[in-house]
């Protein structure tokens, strides 16, 4: 009898750890319906908070996304409102500067991005005069629920140190791509975000509608500046014993790539500073699991994993289908696992989502159509992956236009 050749080993031992990666995943998942506790109103308690708004080029949009901060319901004495207008070549700094926005205008050439923004404006807000409880995080395209602050004042009345809001859609219908997006986080927001808050673990920050205590900023230092910063920043926070909290309530609205050129140049970023930020964090996360015997930094490490998890998973769908399709080919030497249990978890991924906006009352007609264009976007991301860890190592940022012009009353109309 022939014995088992390395490959196959090494076959079966990405299969299980897969799968269990997977069951992980699900099994934490299923904690997402358990009923939200909502956190009570503290009587006179209001945190300052000093609202910053990235803005590069943004002149199109800056404008209604300032006016939706103005309009918060929250009072005015207690948060102001900073724009940093990043090397913009546009009217970006002064349509904000009407709006009724702090500009701040900030020029160079040699560190380009958000982070390095952010970063630079932690300096300027850190001297000023007057000094703020929390710092809250936005981008320019983005629009603001009006509850956003009374919302996320709730949980800071709670001690916690980070909290992300709910980033939800601006224009979910403009095309497939969108759509896909918006479905992408509604389905993180509730299985992820929303999930981990109930079993109080740590969320993760979403690169825009977030608030950080402005003590502990001061303490640790921003330092994030790769290309995605958000993911930088959480990874620090872990291992400085930090969880970032949840705000379902607090609300945000950002503008989703329309088309798929748009899309594909996002999240091939996107992947280069996850694949950066996994080869950087990873062995430290592990390293306090296993030596503080503690599952925080572990879930922190196992979100790390995602690339290699999207490739994996990828393909061995694309196979699993490809030997239903022709039996007698053979793709994947299935051993402990059959093709069956890949096909199962791939028809219980399908429908997931589906579940989840019946769940949240998202669910239309259009979802239908939605996830069917939904499995082609999730595909895509294997490509991507294999692409964004190939390059983790380049750090040059792009900007993402931005055109989708839309106040928040309009958008409510839709």
């Amino acid at each position: 009898m022939q014995e088992p050749s390395m490959l196959l080993y090494i076959n079966y031992s990405v299969q299980i750890l897969f799968l269990m990666l997977g069951t992980y995943y699900f099994i934490i998942s299923l904690f997402a319906f358990i009923p939200r506790r909502k956190p009570k109103d503290i009587p006179g308690g209001h945190n300052t908070f000093a609202l910053i708004v990235a803005a590069h080029n943004e002149q199109a949009v800056i404008k209604n996304m300032v006016t939706s901060l103005t309009k918060l319901k929250y009072p005015r004495e207690f948060y102001d409102i900073f724009v940093i207008a990043d090397n913009c070549t546009d009217s970006t700094a002064d349509v904000a500067r009407t709006a009724g926005a702090n500009v701040f205008e900030r020029s160079n050439a040699d560190k380009r991005g958000k982070g390095f923004a952010l970063e630079w404006m932690f300096d300027k807000l850190f001297n000023m005069e007057r000094q703020y409880d929390y710092v809250a995080i936005f981008d320019a395209d983005n629009l603001v629920d009006p509850n956003f602050l009374h919302e996320m004042n709730k949980q800071t009345q709670l001690g916690h140190k980070a909290v992300q809001g709910y980033v939800d859609s601006k224009n979910p219908n403009d095309s497939w791509i969108s759509y896909s997006y918006s479905l992408a986080f509604w389905t993180v927001n509730k299985l992820f975000q929303q999930a981990r808050y109930n079993l109080g673990l740590g969320c993760q920050l979403s690169g825009t509608g977030f608030v950080v205590q402005a003590d502990t900023l001061k303490e640790m230092g921003w330092g994030a500046t790769c290309l995605t910063e958000d993911m930088e920043f959480t990874m620090k926070l872990a291992l400085n014993n930090i969880k970032v909290s949840w705000a379902n309530d607090a609300k945000i609205y950002d503008e989703k790539p329309i088309t798929f050129a748009q899309s594909w140049k996002q999240r091939i970023r996107w992947m280069q500073g996850h694949a950066d930020v996994a080869s950087r964090f990873f062995a430290p996360l592990m390293k306090k699991t296993f030596t503080e015997g503690n599952i925080k930094p572990f879930d922190c490490a196992m979100y790390l994993m995602q690339p290699l998890r999207i490739i994996v998973m990828g393909v061995i769908t694309v196979m699993a289908w490809m030997q239903v399709a022709y039996p007698t080919t053979t793709l994947i030497v299935w051993g402990f696992i059959p093709s069956s249990i890949w096909n199962v978890i791939a028809v219980m991924q399908f429908l997931w989502g589906p579940l989840v906006l019946i769940v949240e009352k998202k669910f239309t007609l259009r979802t239908v159509w939605g996830f069917i264009v939904y499995s082609f976007y999730s595909l895509t991301w294997v490509p991507i992956a294999i692409i964004g860890i190939a390059n983790k190592n380049k750090h040059e940022w792009f900007h993402t236009q931005h055109t989708r012009v839309l106040a928040l009353d309009e958008m409510n109309e839709k």
